[in-house]
């Protein structure tokens, strides 16, 4: 058994010490290279820098205060009341944060942009159009969008299952309703509030795909930073320094996430959610056009999206027939290369080059998973000083960015035995490093729910510990195994971030090629650029309504 377990541990190991450590220690050399001294310096002197790292924090400090104050709320009334449309309206709102960022700043786009429908309807109107897209508010109001489903998620469910007692004892006592939530709730809640808040912080701090879309050249965050610093002037040593800075930020609220985390997962005196109706009227229509109001703000870019996708504004010159109106023609015209350049792939061949890296990225994630997984969920293993100290090894590449991945590759996999800045595997390899944890944390706690007994029997009556594992554990944990296949999928489908910097030109991935549509002026191309996302839109979503069906009652830890 012990030898098994050793030779189980081998894939992973040896994938995170090649493709997640190496890359790593390799940005870590680039950056020293000349010594510590003068890269401590640069940090301290340099105001470019300092500048970078200050607006980085101030759009995710803003971002995040934004989201609290829309998030609590909602979280409340989830919380405490029972209402039409409740469970859709929980559902609307875990849409965005499933898609790739890339979609939601084109949905944005479709909705705030210069060919967007409010600015078409201020020009119906007789009405200068507005620009809303590269401005900071832009960047701002899509981070809301992307992250209130944490504090509804993570703060309503908390809310929910707190004890009424204490409260109820502070009422009696003669406290007002305000003092109660603020001497008795808010001090209960604290613990999940502070947690939602540094998790959606750390989405907004390492935002990259918003940022680069919605906010322009203007804005650079050090995740944009890094990218034009590696892409546009190639300066690889200030970009690695760049990288270890943000990497050392992430990790440090990584840190402090899992201990807020763990605070919320110790027992406090909690019950099933017990709902009431909402029978005051004022309250009762002030909650319901907020609701309608979180609704619309949820539903309306994807809406603006899909519809753009299908609509044309302007009548295309070159067709006679192609009249404002329905149209299919940006769907038909994703195979369609309008610029003839030779960079330049058609549509239809990212959408094939995404399926293609999502295929070979659920493979490689299952094979490297799995094995981790099983022993991660065994009862001996888990026991054993070694998982301990690798179960968080497997967790590290969540608290790295992906573009900081992509960076690493470009510096370390770049001579003999390992040259694969031409190879195919690049990019199914660095999205495998960020799907991993995913695979991993859907996986154990399914193979946690095996009754130890059914393994024992097996072994009792004589069958070998691969032949447990291929009759018993496999067939149990189908469904799981199924979930963490799509989550491997939809993130790779929609990964941007490393995958803008290691993809080859004339294999862009369905979000690389959306942000080059998106920069390029036309009708054709901006169409294509919608109807492409919301294919994208379509494939990632679909995969996580498939998770939610397939997630085991009360397993998973995502």
């Amino acid at each position: 058994m012990h030898r098994l377990a050793h030779w189980l541990w081998l894939p992973p190991l040896v994938f995170l010490a090649v493709f997640y450590l190496y890359p790593l220690g390799s940005i870590f050399a680039l950056s020293f290279q000349q010594g510590w001294q003068p890269a401590l310096l640069q940090l301290l002197n340099d105001s470019a820098i300092h500048r970078v790292l200050g607006f980085t924090l101030w759009q995710a400090l803003l971002s995040t205060v934004l989201t609290l104050a829309l998030g609590l709320p909602a979280a409340y009334l989830l919380a405490r009341y029972d209402f039409p449309g409740k469970r859709l309206l929980r559902a609307i709102s875990g849409v965005p944060f499933v898609l790739p960022t890339l979609v939601v700043a084109a949905a944005f786009n479709a909705v705030l942009g210069p060919r967007g429908w409010f600015n078409q309807a201020l020009v119906a109107m007789g009405q200068q159009p507005l620009e809303l897209i590269n401005t900071f508010t832009a960047i701002l109001v899509a981070h809301v969008f992307y992250n209130t489903t944490i504090v509804l998620r993570m703060v309503g469910d908390f809310w929910s299952r707190l004890s009424p007692r204490i409260e109820q004892a502070a009422s009696t006592l003669g406290a007002n309703g305000w003092r109660v939530f603020t001497r008795v709730t808010l001090p209960m809640l604290a613990p999940a509030l502070a947690a939602a808040a540094l998790l959606v912080f750390i989405f907004n701090f390492t935002s990259f795909g918003v940022i680069l879309v919605l906010g322009g050249p203007r804005f650079a965050t050090l995740e944009t930073e890094i990218y034009y610093q590696t892409v546009a002037l190639f300066n690889l040593p200030t970009a690695a320094l760049l990288a270890i800075l943000q990497l050392l930020c992430t990790l440090a609220l990584t840190i402090v996430y899992t201990r807020l985390s763990a605070r919320v997962s110790r027992p406090v005196e909690q019950r099933a959610p017990r709902l009431r109706s909402l029978k005051a009227q004022p309250a009762r229509w002030l909650s319901a056009v907020f609701l309608a109001a979180l609704a619309l703000f949820f539903v309306a870019p994807l809406g603006g999206l899909a519809a753009r996708s299908v609509t044309r504004l302007e009548t295309d010159r070159r067709q006679e027939a192609a009249a404002p109106g329905f149209t299919l023609d940006y769907y038909r015209a994703l195979g369609d290369d309008p610029r003839n350049n030779i960079f330049f792939a058609p549509p239809l061949r990212a959408v094939q080059t995404s399926l293609v890296y999502a295929g070979a990225t659920v493979a490689l994630a299952l094979f490297i998973g799995l094995p981790a997984s099983w022993l991660l969920a065994n009862e001996a293993a888990a026991r054993s000083r070694l998982v301990r100290l690798l179960d968080p090894l497997l967790m590290l590449p969540l608290g790295t960015s992906a573009l900081t991945l992509g960076l690493g590759f470009i510096v370390a996999l770049d001579t003999p035995p390992l040259d694969l800045r031409a190879s195919p595997l690049l990019v199914p390899l660095a999205h495998t490093l960020v799907a991993l944890p995913f695979v991993v944390r859907s996986l154990v706690p399914a193979l946690r729910s095996i009754r130890p007994r059914l393994r024992q029997a097996a072994a009792v009556l004589g069958a070998a510990p691969a032949q447990v594992l291929r009759t018993i554990d496999v067939p149990l944990v189908g469904r799981a195994i199924l979930a963490a296949a799509l989550f491997a999928f939809a993130i790779s489908v929609g990964e941007f971030g490393a995958t803008a910097l290691i993809a080859r030109p004339e294999y862009p991935t369905m979000p690389v090629l959306i942000y080059r549509l998106l920069a390029q002026p036309g009708a054709l191309t901006y169409g294509q650029a919608m109807a492409l996302s919301t294919l994208l839109m379509v494939f990632t979503g679909g995969g996580m309504l498939l998770i939610e069906r397939l997630r085991i009652a009360d397993v998973g830890e995502f």
